[in-house]
């Protein structure tokens, strides 16, 4: 049995990252301005996209299929005979389908696709248990039940955003409540659901406590608990790491990973984004 690893660009890995593990693949999604598509951290740079989001039409698409049935391809002949795939969450994207579709085409490999529920470093630190998981030999079929456990319960991945509207455009607002608190300066403090979409999980009056309360909840969800936790970043990166500072007094962290939101997720959340993303370990 060889297992190969295949997620989307979604889960925010560095290239660092992706270059060493032999046996993980990634698929870029499309970010698309003016109609011309971009594949996700390979054509085009965050800031380059943060740049045209209030002066140009910006989108996100799915994957190419052509890039996926490559993948495909390419995992087969480096024999390859089992395929872990973890993707964003359905509830998100059309990503998981699209994959499903593709992959209901293929016979050679045998495969288990999980959904994530998550995004960003919420699917990333899935795609790394993962890859844990296959180094020590656990049981192919026994991972998503082990991958469940670390998303529902060993987890947290949650953001908090300067404005809504870059949500609202892009059709990702799910049940986050907000028209009147844009107007009250009212910050929610936003995560993913059990069902794999948006939803309130606090508010306050201004970024500052919103950030305030992002603290708490990390708190108390860890506690004294040995910590890694990605700090996710737009074009404030400055921001990032004095919060990453202040952070390292209130938690017991192991790693600190400070990374800029991948681009087709920044264009849904706009420049001003800080999200934290906690695993215990």
């Amino acid at each position: 049995m060889k297992i190969a690893v295949l997620t989307d660009s979604a889960s925010n890995l560095s290239e660092e990252f992706i270059l060493k593990q032999k046996n993980l693949f990634v698929v870029p999604l499309m970010i698309v301005i003016d109609g011309k598509e971009y594949r996700d951290q390979v054509e085009i740079s965050a800031s380059e996209v943060y740049s045209k989001l209030d002066t140009n039409k910006v989108s996100t698409s799915l994957p190419s299929n052509e890039d996926l049935h490559n993948v495909l391809s390419e995992i087969k002949k480096q024999g390859f005979t089992h395929l872990l795939v973890i993707n964003i969450s359905s509830g998100l994207s059309g990503t998981f389908n699209s994959f499903r579709l593709a992959l209901a085409e293929e016979k050679d490999l045998e495969i288990i696709q999980y959904d994530t529920k998550t995004l960003a470093g919420g699917e990333g630190f899935i795609v790394e248990y993962a890859l844990e998981l296959i180094q020590k030999n656990i049981d192919f079929k026994k991972i998503p039940e082990l991958l469940a456990k670390l998303r529902k319960d060993d987890s947290l991945a949650f953001y908090t955003i300067n404005t809504l509207k870059y949500l609202k455009a892009g059709g990702r607002i799910g049940k986050v409540e907000g028209t009147i608190g844009d107007l009250l300066h009212i910050k929610p403090v936003i995560t993913v659901n059990d069902e794999g979409v948006y939803v309130t999980l606090s508010k306050a009056f201004g970024l500052k406590r919103s950030l305030l309360r992002m603290k708490s909840i990390l708190v108390d969800k860890f506690g004294d608990d040995l910590i890694d936790l990605i700090i996710h970043f737009g074009n404030n990166e400055d921001e990032a790491k004095e919060l990453a500072e202040k952070l390292k007094s209130n938690l017991n962290i192991r790693n600190i990973s400070i990374i800029r939101l991948t681009p087709v997720l920044g264009v849904h959340t706009g420049p001003e984004i800080i999200a934290y993303i906690a695993r215990r370990v």
